[in-house]
């Protein structure tokens, strides 16, 4: 009886390596992304405790300053008041280039707590 190997070829190792490395390019682009998005709320719950339009943006801006927030700033964010609490939304995209004309868009919004 003739015994059969089995397992994965060079080029199945190839190919499975090479999706990976695709795969953990993107997980690299995508995390800080991720840690600037929580940043983000982090700081838009912090300046949702100003009364006046300008005082939230202004308390925005200074957070924006510690965290190193570079994809808004205060004048991006829409101010409401819900009663009496104020609220702070905000919403914007990233794109990330992967190759040629190839992009990869991300849409992040969120709201103050």
């Amino acid at each position: 009886m003739k015994n059969r190997q089995r397992g994965i070829s060079l080029i199945g190792i190839l190919f499975v390596g090479g999706v990976l490395a695709f795969s953990a390019v993107i997980a690299a682009q995508v995390l800080p992304t991720l840690i600037e998005f929580q940043a983000i709320t982090k700081a838009a719950t912090k300046a949702a405790e100003g009364n006046t339009v300008p005082e939230v943006r202004a308390i925005f801006d200074r957070a924006g300053a510690i965290d190193d927030i570079k994809s808004i700033s205060g004048k991006d964010l829409e101010v409401t008041k819900d009663g009496d609490k104020v609220t702070v939304s905000f919403s914007y995209n990233r794109e990330i280039h992967l190759g040629g004309p190839a992009y990869l868009l991300l849409k992040y919004s969120g709201r103050s707590k």
